[in-house]
C-alpha cells in the first residue's frame, strides 16, 4: 500500500485508510475481521469517532488492532458539543480507554462548535503535551475555519483537515486542497464513494468509470479512490465492513491511471463552480 507524508507531521500514513462510521450496524466479528484484514493489507490509517455508536466503532477497533497497536495510525474525533478545554481532554480519555489504548497519532474536532475553537486547540496541546496525542487536526473546515485554526494555534499544528470528496462532490478542488497543500495541512476525503448514491452504471459518469476500471482489470470504486488520491495531499478512508469490500479497497493502491484517464474523469463529473459553504455529510 502506498505510503505519505501525513500533512506538515511528515510520518508516512497509508493513503487508502479504513474509516468506521455505521461499522457498529454490522456483525461485530465481521468488522473486526475485516479491519484486520485491511491492517495485512496495509491499511493501517483507521478513523473513527466517538460519535460512532456512541463508542461502539472504538471499541470494535480495540478488539480488531489487539497486539497491532504499533503498526496502526489511529485517528478518532471529539464531539463539538464535548469541545470544551476540559470536555475535549475528558472525552479523549473515554475514547482511549474505550480503543484501549494510551494515545491517539491524530485527534479532530469533528465540526464547529459553540465552544471557542482557541478552548479546543488549547486542549489539544494539553493532550499533546501529555503524550495522549500524537497530533490534531480538524474536520468539516472550510478556508475561513482553518485560517482562524492556524492564526490561534501558528504555523505547522494542524496536521489534517478531513472533509467530504467524491466524484460527484469536488468543491474541495477549488480552495480547501489548495490551501492544505500550501500549508502542509494533509486532506482526508470521508464518503469517497457517496453517501448510497456512487454513479449508476448506465450513467454518463458510469459508462466512463467502468470503461477505465476495464482497462486496469479493475473496479469502478477502485478507479474513483485512485482519481481522488492524483493529489499528494490527499487521503481516503473508505468504509467497509467485509474482508471482500476490503480487499477491493486496498487493491487501488497499486493502481495508476494516465492522464488521458484523468482527464476523461474529471470530465464525467465536472467541478462546476465554487459553492458557498463546505459539502457534509
Amino acid at each position: 500500500m502506498e505510503q505519505r507524508p501525513f500533512g506538515f507531521t511528515k510520518r508516512r500514513v497509508s493513503a487508502i485508510g479504513q474509516g468506521t462510521w455505521n461499522m457498529e450496524t454490522s456483525s461485530r466479528a465481521a468488522a473486526a475481521s475485516a479491519l484486520r484484514r485491511g491492517l495485512d493489507l496495509g491499511m493501517t490509517h483507521i478513523d473513527t469517532a466517538e460519535m460512532y455508536g456512541m463508542g461502539a466503532a472504538e471499541e470494535i477497533i480495540a478488539e480488531a488492532i489487539a497486539g497491532r497497536r504499533d503498526e496502526t495510525f489511529l485517528v478518532s474525533k471529539v464531539l463539538p458539543n464535548n469541545a470544551s478545554r476540559k470536555g475535549t481532554i475528558a472525552a479523549c480519555e473515554k475514547s482511549l480507554a474505550r480503543l484501549k489504548t494510551d494515545r491517539l497519532d491524530c485527534y479532530l474536532l469533528h465540526w464547529r462548535g459553540q465552544h471557542p475553537l482557541a478552548d479546543t486547540i488549547a486542549a489539544f496541546t494539553q493532550l499533546q503535551s501529555a503524550g495522549k496525542i500524537l497530533s490534531w487536526g480538524v474536520s468539516n473546515f472550510d478556508v475561513p475555519d482553518l485560517e482562524e485554526a492556524r492564526k490561534i494555534a501558528g504555523a505547522g499544528r494542524i496536521a489534517c483537515n478531513q472533509v467530504l470528496y467524491h466524484a460527484q462532490e469536488r468543491s474541495i478542488e477549488h480552495a480547501v486542497i489548495p490551501w492544505c497543500a500550501k500549508n502542509d495541512v494533509a486532506v482526508v476525503a470521508y464518503s469517497p464513494f457517496g453517501h448510497d448514491d456512487f454513479p449508476e452504471a448506465d450513467s454518463k459518469g458510469g459508462r466512463v468509470l467502468a470503461e477505465v476500471a476495464a482497462a486496469h482489470v479493475a473496479t469502478p470504486r477502485q478507479v474513483v479512490l485512485r482519481f481522488l488520491l492524483r493529489f499528494e495531499s490527499v487521503f481516503a478512508i473508505p468504509k467497509a465492513a467485509s474482508v471482500g469490500h476490503v480487499a477491493d479497497n486496498a487493491a487501488a493502491g497499486g493502481l495508476t491511471l494516465t492522464t488521458a484517464e484523468i482527464e476523461r474523469i474529471s470530465d464525467a463529473f465536472p467541478l462546476g463552480p465554487r459553492r458557498r459553504g463546505l459539502a457534509t455529510l
